[in-house]
C-alpha cells in the first residue's frame, strides 16, 4: 500500500508533535534542564510540523515542503549533534550561553520570554541528565529526526 503525499505529509506532522510531546513529558517527569540546543531542537519540531501541515494543506507543492522538512531535519541533525559531541566531551566544548550570545541563543533567549513554558532556558549543553539504552536524549532527538 503507498500513501498519498498527503498522508505521508500528516503522519509526519503528528510523528513530530508527538515526539516534541514526548521530549517534553520526558523532560517535565525527569525534571531536566532544557539548554538553548535543547530549545533549539523544540523549535525545529514545530517547523518541521508545520511544512508538514502546509504539505497537507498545499499538496500541489509537495517538492517545496519535503525540501523543506528536509532542510529543517538536517537542521535538526546538526543541532543534536552538536549537543551530543558537547555532552560527550564537555571539556571541549564552549558552553552555550557564556560570552557574546549567537544569533541561535538571541532566538531561543527571545522565545524563551514569550512562550517560557516551552523555551526557558535552565540548563547547560553539556549535562547529560537522562540516558536510555546508552543514548542522551540528544542522541535520540537526532536519531529521530
Amino acid at each position: 500500500m503507498r500513501l498519498s503525499s498527503r498522508s505521508a505529509f500528516a503522519l509526519l506532522a503528528t510523528a513530530s508533535l508527538g515526539l516534541l510531546a514526548a521530549g517534553l513529558l520526558v523532560g517535565e517527569l525527569a525534571k531536566l534542564q532544557p539548554c538553548h540546543l535543547c530549545n533549539l531542537q523544540r523549535l525545529i519540531y514545530l517547523v518541521l510540523a508545520f511544512f508538514a501541515l502546509c504539505g497537507v494543506l498545499l499538496p500541489d507543492w509537495r517538492r517545496l515542503w519535503s525540501f523543506l522538512v528536509a532542510l529543517a531535519a538536517a537542521g535538526g541533525v546538526a543541532a543534536a549533534v552538536q549537543q551530543g559531541g558537547m555532552q560527550y566531551a564537555p571539556q571541549l566544548a564552549t558552553e552555550c550561553g557564556f560570552g557574546d550570545p549567537s544569533l541561535t541563543e538571541q532566538l531561543i533567549n527571545w522565545l524563551g520570554v514569550k512562550w517560557p513554558a516551552m523555551f526557558m532556558v535552565t540548563g547547560f549543553c553539556t549535562n547529560k541528565e537522562w540516558i536510555f539504552l546508552g543514548l542522551s536524549l540528544a542522541n535520540w532527538s537526532g536519531v529521530c529526526f
